[in-house]
């Protein structure tokens, strides 16, 4: 069930009964790369999957990350309706998690982190500009291979044709402008000076492929965050949620208070 969070602004799924748990997702995907774990996730919490600021029904924010991630903080204390909340951010959607950690302290009691970090190398800044610059000059279909390649090892895309064709065809529907936006945000990112203020636990995780947000930056962010433990996935790339919901479940329901969770999900 879809409703607007945030004063309308912001549509999100809602599924499930108990504690309310946010998923963010990343920005080379959308809300769907949570599909294999919802259904599992649902039958202990209060499951909200926003689409981030520009992404399907939700209106952009102008003002860079931390724009976004104020607005998603009205959106995790409209759904909240003062539970205690879980935030799960992947990839983009956990740089918007972390930040929004920063400048609203109570926001969550927890957060998980899958597969992202305080900031990015110099390559990894760069490769931020060129998909920013291919996509201005030629669209984004010059860099959908990239994108797939930073979200899914070659030989995961090789073996899942479907979800590839599914995958691909979500990515081409992001706002340019909002991708371009968000590149920038990225390639300019660093929270390190900040980090240390979120006292809350945090779980930590990335897969062990991941080329995106390489497992440098999942220990890099473990040392700077007072309460975090790292969990590095096997076999996973960017979205381990889509790659191996079964241990992704798994991993993260040992974190989860409390969930009574029974980790039935294929791999």
């Amino acid at each position: 069930m879809d409703r607007p969070f945030a004063n309308g602004t912001v549509n999100a799924a809602q599924s499930g009964e108990g504690p309310p748990l946010f998923l963010l997702h990343s920005l080379l995907s959308d809300r769907a790369s949570f599909d294999a774990i919802v259904p599992q996730l649902s039958r202990t919490f209060r499951v909200i999957l926003p689409e981030l600021p520009g992404f399907g029904r939700s209106q952009a924010v102008a003002g860079g990350l931390s724009a976004v991630a104020d607005r998603m903080a009205d959106v995790v204390k409209d759904g909240a309706a003062g539970e205690a909340a879980i935030v799960l951010g992947n990839g983009y959607g956990g740089f918007v998690a972390l930040q929004m950690a920063i400048r609203h302290p109570t926001i969550a009691t927890r957060l998980i982190l899958a597969d992202c970090g305080a900031a990015f190398s110099e390559d990894g800044r760069q490769a931020f500009r060129n998909m920013a610059a291919a996509s201005a000059a030629q669209g984004l279909s010059a860099i959908t291979d990239v994108a797939m390649r930073r979200l899914f090892a070659p030989e995961f895309q090789a073996q899942h044709p479907d979800l590839m064709r599914d995958r691909r065809e979500a990515f081409l529907k992001t706002d340019p402008e909002v991708f371009r936006a968000a590149c920038d945000a990225l390639a300019n990112l660093d929270l390190r000076p900040d980090v240390g203020t979120v006292k809350v636990p945090v779980l930590v995780l990335v897969g062990e492929h991941d080329e995106a947000t390489p497992p440098a930056m999942s220990h890099e962010l473990v040392e700077l965050l007072p309460q975090a433990h790292l969990e590095i996935i096997p076999g996973c790339a960017h979205v381990p949620q889509l790659q191996s919901p079964r241990a992704f479940l798994e991993v993260i329901g040992d974190f989860l208070p409390a969930t009574e969770m029974r980790v039935t999900a294929g791999r």
